[in-house]
């Protein structure tokens, strides 16, 4: 098995808590689904404030995960899509998205319990 050396250890735990931020998963699922104008992701994520999906957004892309694209038109569109490092951060999530759905079994059976 695979362990987590030292070396690797701050890079690791710095992916951990990004993806972690609330709201990160449900954006890098929205955009794994390909490119999207600000107002589709708001209407992709149930619940999500204008504030926090503009943060989120911002924090991947500064960190190669989303990239930004201006498309010069009248008025002006801006399309967010993954980037390769974000594709494969989700490629990554993904056997993870899978354990968390056989734990929580058969319509939500077994919950994973919240952290204290």
């Amino acid at each position: 098995m695979n362990s987590i050396h030292d070396d690797t250890c701050p890079s690791f735990e710095g992916t951990l808590e990004m993806v972690g931020r609330r709201w990160t998963g449900s954006v890098l699922q929205a955009a794994a689904q390909g490119a999207r104008r600000f107002g589709e992701y708001r209407a992709m994520i149930d619940g999500i404030s204008d504030r926090l999906l503009s943060q989120r957004l911002k924090e991947l892309e500064a960190a190669g995960l989303i990239e930004r694209t201006v498309i010069p038109t009248t008025p002006v569109q801006i399309r967010y899509q993954l980037a390769p490092d974000g594709q494969a951060l989700v490629n990554a999530l993904l056997p993870l998205a899978q354990w968390s759905m056989h734990r929580s079994g058969p319509r939500g059976a077994r919950r994973v319990p919240s952290p204290a």
